[in-house]
């Protein structure tokens, strides 16, 4: 397991220096002493320097040629950066621009014979972030285009449950879309049947005497965000539900909970808990956390809480990872620290999202041009590559605004 992260030397806690003089190249620890507010517009500097670096590899070297149209490894994960960076800066460019990539991602996606209904991975996602950027922009007749597109989108009965591909995927969106155009712009008659398809399937999978709920995809039973029980409840608390699919929400965390491995982390899936390796958000305790963080905030209850700060002891001591992505990668692993600074207001988390954050800011070029760090197998994408890290640094300018991209709200 060692070889899959750096060991975490990093000091459990770094006093603020008052004054700072800001030399060129500076080391790990000199940021970790910086006053905030002089650290976060390193974090904006770098943050909008990779997005021009991402925007023209990913955009403007292809000649605007969209061979993969999703959010996750795609183009389209330039269009959300953009969008991000329009939300810090205000800058009507990066709007524009975004539009722009939303248009020809929307084209890409109706010509591909994969047309999945998730919002990292499909249409879904597509016509969601063009009508919210429609909205900013001003631009109504636009948005109603995408809002159409988006509710021709059909949910086949084979289709899974999870995140990526899934039922859950599509319930994004429109939790997405409700909470950036308004309450109801995809009305709870839509969602709520998408919900009774993903109870009644997770019962229908269950065993008595284990989970509540289970969902399979591809023969495995997961755990994780991107695949499995996380990722599917974290959405289902979004939605407003019935009190006995309350009760079984609760029942299936509390299920995880018990049968966590003896170091803290989570089993990638019920058929693989003799094996104790992966910490990420797609696998493992990161994104278990960030669900439970989650239910701490809708239930109200510190089971829930303690859970999500003992697997964020797991990350900071084993997810200092040699990949740099928001999937499986440091920079995914630092929302865990982020998500719990939100629900507590300790210092401690926002300190150890800052470490982990400015590790990246620090080294990971030099890694991964070193070959020592692994910069994902499309470096320029939201999910795996440098794009992800991009996202953060955002984050990291106001980390009480933060949200795990395309997971939290």
């Amino acid at each position: 397991m060692a070889d899959r992260f750096f060991p975490n030397v990093l000091p459990d806690l770094v006093a603020e220096k008052m004054e700072h003089k800001e030399e060129i190249g500076e080391t790990l620890m000199k940021l970790l002493s910086m006053p905030y507010s002089s650290l976060s517009q390193h974090f904006k500097r770098t943050a909008l320097d990779l997005k021009e670096t991402i925007t023209l590899e990913t955009w403007g070297i292809t000649g605007q040629n969209v061979s993969d149209f999703t959010l996750y490894c795609g183009t389209l994960g330039s269009a959300f950066l953009l969008f991000k960076s329009f939300q810090v800066t205000n800058n009507t460019n990066d709007l524009s621009l975004c539009l722009a990539i939303v248009d020809a991602c929307n084209s890409a996606s109706l010509s591909s014979r994969i047309r999945d209904v998730t919002f990292l991975c499909g249409r879904a996602g597509v016509c969601a972030l063009g009508a919210v950027a429609a909205k900013h922009a001003g631009s109504q007749e636009l948005l109603n285009h995408y809002l159409t597109q988006f509710r021709e989108i059909k949910l086949s009965r084979n289709l899974p449950d999870e995140l990526l591909y899934g039922r859950a995927g599509f319930l994004w969106a429109c939790v997405f879309l409700n909470k950036h155009l308004g309450e109801g712009t995809i009305p709870s008659t839509v969602t709520r049947a998408v919900v009774d398809e993903i109870i009644k399937n997770g019962k229908a999978l269950a065993k008595k005497g284990g989970s509540p709920l289970m969902f399979e995809w591809y023969g495995e039973k997961y755990w994780g965000a991107a695949h499995g029980l996380a990722g599917i409840i974290h959405v289902l608390m979004g939605m407003e539900l019935k009190p006995d699919e309350i009760q079984d929400v609760k029942d299936t965390l509390r299920y995880l909970i018990r049968n966590r491995f003896p170091s803290g982390n989570y089993p990638a899936s019920e058929q693989d808990r003799k094996r104790d390796v992966l910490v990420h958000w797609c696998h493992g305790a990161p994104g278990i956390a960030l669900t439970y963080v989650k239910a701490a905030e809708v239930f109200v209850d510190d089971e829930f809480l303690e859970a999500a700060v003992d697997a964020a002891e797991v990350v900071w001591n084993l997810g200092l990872l040699k990949r740099v992505g928001i999937c499986h990668g440091i920079s995914g692993n630092a929302y865990v620290f982020l998500s719990l600074y939100r629900k507590t207001g300790k210092l401690e988390f926002l300190y150890r999202a800052k470490a982990f954050a400015c590790f990246l800011l620090d080294r990971a070029h030099k890694l991964i041009s070193k070959g020592e760090m692994h910069g994902g197998d499309r470096p320029y994408s939201l999910f795996e590559g440098i794009g992800g890290m991009a996202y953060l640094f955002l984050d990291m300018i106001e980390p009480l605004g933060s949200r795990f991209p395309a997971y939290e709200l």
